[in-house]
């Protein structure tokens, strides 16, 4: 399932996508159109910021806008910030592995191989989909 972080990350930088690019627009303004919390917002903004994904400005008109055209922001790296490995168990991510424990051979393992059908499944729709595909 995809975490409440996760899921308020999108939207928030869906509404930063939609609006005059490298215009700041502050968090309060974000939290009432996406209906956010304002307090968690702002983790997830300085995230996001911290990544790469934003820039921000301080003081009077300031707030957060994007950094990247939106077409260039994919869905991978988006996900893997905000909710981590893409992959729903340690032993097929690409970028976060681990062996599993309770596992003594992952070749005949049936959760591996599905998992690994559900991993490459997802990758495939992040990669596809930047921010851009997500402003209506």
């Amino acid at each position: 399932m995809l975490s409440k972080k996760t899921k308020y990350g999108l939207k928030a930088l869906s509404y930063l996508a939609s609006q005059e690019k490298n215009q700041p627009i502050q968090i309060a303004e974000i939290s009432r159109h996406e209906n956010i919390s304002q307090k968690f917002l702002e983790s997830i903004l300085l995230s996001l910021r911290k990544t790469g994904f934003l820039g921000s400005k301080k003081g009077k008109g300031g707030g957060y806008y994007l950094i990247k055209e939106p077409s260039e922001i994919p869905m991978t790296a988006v996900m893997r910030v905000l909710e981590g490995p893409i992959a729903m168990v340690p032993c097929v991510s690409l970028n976060f592995y681990e062996k599993c424990d309770d596992c003594p051979d992952e070749a005949s393992c049936a959760v591996h191989k599905l998992m690994i059908q559900v991993r490459d499944s997802a990758l495939d729709v992040y990669r596809n989909t930047t921010l851009a595909d997500l402003v209506l």
